[in-house]
């Protein structure tokens, strides 16, 4: 058995990848054992005597299916879990995205002339003082207010 392994640096060289990616034909061992130089091994690559392997396949495809199941809420469960609840999911990214709900509505209802600008900066200021957990109780409290400011006209007409 003849050491190929001048014969395998140089085609690792030459075809420009690792000596594990190197194949040298089994059944031309003593032709390629007489090539000593580049110009040598690049002619036998050629001639397809020395091959660089493929590359070997990483497969996704687990990943794919365990991200998946993660999508359905599998392996989320607590025995899962490293970092903080405010790590995996910041409060002020909560906060961020709630307050940003309240002030669309509160602008929307303020540009089509649902509330005035004085409820609107009223209501706008309890916001930012974390007073409206969602959407909804904003509405009822737009609501009550413009319920109770018809009341008062009413009554101001009245007297």
């Amino acid at each position: 058995m003849v050491s190929l392994k001048l014969q395998k640096r140089l085609a690792a060289s030459v075809l420009k990848c690792g000596k594990r990616k190197i194949w040298l034909d089994p059944n031309e061992i003593n032709e390629i054992s007489l090539a000593n130089s580049r110009r040598n091994i690049s002619k036998l690559h050629r001639d397809g005597l020395i091959i660089k392997k493929p590359v070997v396949v990483h497969s996704r495809a687990r990943v794919a299916l365990r991200n998946e199941a993660k999508r359905k809420g599998r392996h989320t469960g607590i025995g899962k879990r490293r970092g903080t609840a405010n790590a995996r999911l910041p409060f002020k990214v909560l906060w961020m995205r709630r307050i940003r709900v309240l002030r669309r509505l509160l602008r929307k209802m303020r540009d089509a002339k649902k509330i005035d600008k004085h409820i609107y900066h009223s209501l706008y200021a309890l916001s930012k003082g974390n007073q409206f957990k969602n959407k909804r109780v904003l509405l009822e409290t737009i609501h009550e207010m413009k319920a109770k400011r018809t009341k008062e006209k009413a009554l101001a007409e009245q007297a």
